[in-house]
């Protein structure tokens, strides 16, 4: 999955290098196999855990991170009901009118430290739509859930790495 960004691939060994892999390989399992145990779709844990790593490698900015795509998954969901709402008079316009307006939200949204991860609201942008579900407070609870799950297991395989470097030192 990743590997910590402190430690040149030089200068590890192949037994470190196996290490972290099998540290992320497990952590992944685990958020996945708590995502099936939750009923919440287990390709939305990545999302959160890409997420995770977008900026900054700290439990501050993690959840910096994850309010990005938190958010973003409400756009998503605002912009699918305005698409809908528009639609009948608009025709095939709402859609290219409402993505304008979301990405010109979202855009202006880098001059707004600490919750300005463009990456990130786009993240969760994309993870409602991909899921095609219904904008409502199950659909942002279900994708949210899988997402901080991921966010969170992203920073358990990132610590856990970064322990096992400075045991190996």
């Amino acid at each position: 999955m990743t590997t910590n960004h402190n430690a040149s691939s030089s200068s590890q060994s192949p037994l470190m290098s196996v290490a972290f892999t099998a540290t992320a390989a497990a952590t992944a399992a685990l958020a996945i196999g708590a995502s099936v145990a939750l009923t919440l779709p287990a390709w939305a844990v990545f999302i959160g855990w890409v997420a995770f790593y977008t900026r900054g490698l700290s439990a501050r900015d993690g959840a910096a991170n994850l309010a990005c795509v938190l958010i973003g998954i409400g756009f998503g969901m605002t912009a699918a009901l305005a698409i809908g709402s528009l639609a009948p008079s608009l025709g095939s316009l709402a859609l290219p009118l409402v993505v304008f307006g979301a990405a010109m939200v979202v855009v202006s949204l880098r001059a707004v430290p600490p919750l300005n991860n463009l990456l990130c609201y786009f993240l969760g942008m994309i993870a409602f739509f991909a899921a095609h579900l219904e904008p409502s407070l199950v659909a942002a609870g279900e994708l949210g859930g899988a997402s901080a799950l991921g966010s969170f297991a992203g920073w358990v395989s990132h610590i856990s790495q970064r322990r096992l470097l400075q045991s190996a030192n």
